[in-house]
């Protein structure tokens, strides 16, 4: 029965639907004698009318084709198309009239009004019927959904309207919060309470749960969906009809909130200058291009106008997206942009590609960066972070490149975790290269927590607020420094250009921002209020998880206080205490000798010696 449905034409539909019209005609005409007594008896009557009958269907079918009635899709017939019927219903009235008129019938005007109405009431009923045949029919052969609407306002008795007539979804119930509705029937269906919805799933069975609260913020819809969805229902949502028209914007269509506006100051993007000089008509070679802080420098680089930049990336995938985005910015300033994929750890490959593209200009940002997943693996973090810059770095100095950037962290100073500790080590790697390697300047850049960078702390907060929360904050104590990935190139280039030799280049960014305070500037931002004591009723909660393994409670830029200002007043330099080049090289024996036999156990005991201020446990604010 389906498939003869679905087999009919646009055409062959229209011509049923006025072939139901016309036979309506004659029983309405047999009704309105039965109501309302003629002149002459009943058969008399309908001999009288019969000659005019073939007129009367003939211009009640023209008229139908004109008005469009027979076009109407019957899971469209609302108000628009009532009213169309009714109109076609007073039509056939008057054309009755007329013809009783010409015939000189003489049948009262009261017989031609009862006749519309009741051709009105057949037409209109046999549209209601009809559709529920096919929806029937269509339910029965392809299956249908069984749905029970959360909300029984406004929004879920439109919804509910609407999927009364839909083929293959059938809704079965309301649940809704307001108690004054329960055991009520709205747009005919029964409103249950919420606490009932495992007992009506399994006795109604229920296969899908529809969210219709719009007025419920973003996140607490979220955390009712997660709730739902544990009792093993398929669970969606719905926004607002003013949200639909767009009355009223949907959450999807907020504007994303920049990252710099959580620095708690200006931002100083503007005032550095990338020191083009010393990178235009150069080749410059990029290590880690291909993450979020690689990337930038591609971008800022090539407004310098280098002659060649190198793209080296560990990552297949992120390699083919940096260069096919920066492809067509390279075009405009004449840059010959070459992708290599490869390792920073093999000596061969480096030393190669340095030497085949006489590079002139490294700018190292390649390394492990997670505190807790390097501390969950201390070796490869190790191995990568500092064998990968002394790699880099010795094989840069021997093809005479001209200078050599390192890319470190805050972390560094005084680390109670491996990844701060390797970078460390990388830093002392630097600073040894830097006082024997007279034909290249090598230099390192400290960053603090660069917002937007993967695995910032900004976009998690925004994740986890977009699943309804809660926030997690490891302590109310913890506090960080932070600048923007833009902030972070601007000082890569600046510092780069500005090097002697050996330094550390640090940003000056304020004062640290407590994570918490973060935490609370993004939830706000998002147009959502902070659920706490004196907010029971706010969308999302802050939960506080403790301290991960190797994390500190604060950072510091510099190992001591001895500052050295530069050109720049947002930018000084630290010359720190190094180590000697036999220093060095027992560090990295030693490091070699812990990868190769798989002791993290040793591994770690190179970065207690050798790594001034490490501290292995979480370290706390000075009261």
């Amino acid at each position: 029965m389906l498939n003869f449905v679905k087999s009919l034409t646009l055409g062959q539909k229209a011509i049923t639907l006025l072939t139901v019209d016309l036979i309506l005609i004659p029983l309405a005409l047999l009704v309105t004698f039965a109501l309302q007594p003629a002149p002459l008896p009943l058969r008399d009557t309908l001999f009288l009318i019969l000659p005019i009958l073939p007129y009367l269907l003939a211009a009640s079918a023209l008229v139908s084709f004109w008005m469009g009635i027979p076009y109407t899709r019957l899971n469209a017939y609302e108000s628009r198309a009532v009213a169309g019927t009714a109109q076609y219903a007073v039509a056939n009235g008057l054309i009755a009239l007329v013809l009783g008129k010409i015939a000189g019938l003489g049948l009262p005007g009261g017989l031609y009004v009862i006749f519309a109405g009741c051709f009105f009431l057949f037409s209109a009923a046999s549209r209601v019927v009809m559709l529920q045949i096919l929806t029937a029919i269509y339910r029965r052969d392809e299956g249908h959904t069984r749905v029970l609407i959360y909300g029984a306002g406004t929004t879920g008795t439109q919804l509910a309207s609407a999927l009364n007539a839909h083929k293959t979804i059938y809704p079965v119930a309301f649940v809704d919060d307001n108690t004054a509705l329960h055991g009520l029937t709205v747009a005919g269906l029964p409103v249950h309470s919420p606490v009932r919805i495992r007992e009506l799933a399994n006795a109604k069975q229920i296969d899908r749960l529809l969210l219709a609260v719009p007025s419920l913020s973003q996140p607490k819809q979220a955390q009712l969906a997660r709730r739902l969805q544990k009792m093993g229902l398929d669970v969606q949502a719905l926004p607002s009809f003013s949200q639909l028209i767009g009355e009223e914007q949907l959450v999807e269509k907020l504007k994303p909130v920049e990252s710099h506006t959580f620095l708690g100051r200006q931002q100083l993007c503007d005032e550095l200058e990338r020191g083009c000089e010393s990178y235009a008509g150069r080749v410059a070679l990029i290590s880690g291009a291909g993450g979020s802080i690689g990337s930038e420098l591609c971008r800022q680089l090539l407004a310098c106008r280098p002659a060649k930049l190198v793209l080296y990336e560990l990552n297949e995938l992120a390699l083919y997206n940096v260069e096919m985005e920066l492809r067509s910015l390279a075009e405009v300033t004449g840059t010959e942009l070459v992708p290599v994929l490869g390792s920073v750890t093999d000596p061969r490959q480096v030393r190669g590609v340095l030497a085949e593209h006489a590079v002139q200009v490294v700018l190292h940002a390649a390394a492990y960066k997670h505190v807790p997943l390097v501390e969950a693996n201390p070796l490869a973090g190790l191995a990568n972070n500092v064998f990968g810059t002394q790699t880099l770095a010795r094989e840069a100095a021997e093809s005479g490149v001209e200078r050599f950037i390192l890319i470190s962290s805050d972390k560094a100073v005084r680390p109670t975790n491996v990844m701060g500790a390797s970078k460390r080590l990388a830093e002392l790697v630097i600073q040894d290269l830097a006082t024997r390697s007279p034909g290249t300047v090598f230099t390192m850049v400290r960053f603090g927590n660069v917002l937007g960078s993967s695995g910032s702390v900004v976009p998690l907060f925004q994740e986890q607020i977009r699943r309804g929360g809660p926030v997690t904050v490891t302590d109310p104590g913890v506090t960080r420094y932070f600048m923007t990935i833009q902030e972070a190139v601007r000082l890569v280039l600046t510092a780069g250009s500005m090097a002697k030799g050996g330094e550390v280049f640090v940003l000056d960014m304020g004062r640290p921002v407590p994570i918490v305070q973060l935490a609370r500037q993004v939830i706000e931002s998002a147009g959502y209020t902070v659920r706490d004591g004196d907010a029971p009723d706010g969308d999302i909660e802050i939960v506080f998880t403790g301290l991960r393994p190797g994390e500190k409670m604060y950072e510091e830029l510099t190992l001591t206080d001895d500052h050295i200002g530069t050109r720049h007043p947002k930018l000084f330099c630290a010359r720190e205490q190094s180590v000697s080049e036999i220093e060095v090289a027992s560090i990295l024996r030693a490091l070699r000798h812990a990868v190769a036999s798989s002791d993290p156990v040793a591994g770690r005991a190179v970065i207690d010696r050798w790594v001034e201020g490490y501290v292995a446990e979480p370290q706390r604010v000075p009261s």
